[in-house]
C-alpha cells in the first residue's frame, strides 16, 4: 500500500479531522522506528522506541468498517509487541466510541486526557483520550 493509498483511506476515515497527507505518511515511513500494517481497505502506522510502542493511526475505509479489519490490524500489531515492548499507547478522540470499544476490548485503559486536542472542521474541539496497555515478557 502506497502513502497515497494510505492518505486516501485516512481522509475518508477521519472526515471531521485534518487528514494526513501522502507526504506526511511517507516521512513517517522513512523513520527506522515506524512500521505499517496493511490490508486492502485499511492500515495502521506504529512506532517503537526504547520499549515503548505507539499506535500512530489506524484507519479503515468507511465502506469496509465493521468487518473486522481494524481488529485484525490492532491484534497483528500487538502480537508483534510481546517480545519488544513494555508498554503500548495510543490516543483516540473521546467521541470515537467504536474505536474506544475496540481498544478497551484489547486491554487498553485510559491513563490521561488531552483537553480539546482534536480541532474539528465544523464542530467544537474534542478531547483525546490516552489509552495504554502494559506487556509482560515471558
Amino acid at each position: 500500500m502506497t502513502p497515497q493509498d494510505m492518505a486516501r483511506i485516512h481522509a475518508a476515515a477521519f472526515v471531521h479531522d485534518r487528514a494526513w497527507t501522502a507526504q506526511e505518511i511517507a516521512d513517517l515511513l522513512a523513520s527506522p522506528f515506524v512500521t505499517h500494517l496493511a490490508e486492502p481497505q485499511g492500515f495502521a502506522l506504529t512506532r517503537l522506541i526504547a520499549g515503548e510502542a505507539e499506535l500512530l493511526t489506524l484507519a479503515v475505509d468507511p465502506a469496509a468498517q465493521r468487518q473486522g479489519i481494524g481488529r485484525r490490524l490492532l491484534h497483528r500489531w500487538m502480537d508483534g509487541l510481546e517480545a519488544q515492548a513494555d508498554t503500548a499507547f495510543l490516543e483516540v478522540a473521546a467521541d470515537n466510541t467504536a474505536a474506544i470499544a475496540l481498544y478497551t476490548s484489547a486491554g487498553f485503559r485510559q491513563t490521561a486526557t488531552r483537553r480539546g486536542y482534536y480541532q474539528r472542521k465544523d464542530a467544537p474541539s474534542v478531547d483525546a483520550l490516552i489509552l495504554s496497555r502494559q506487556f509482560t515478557h515471558g
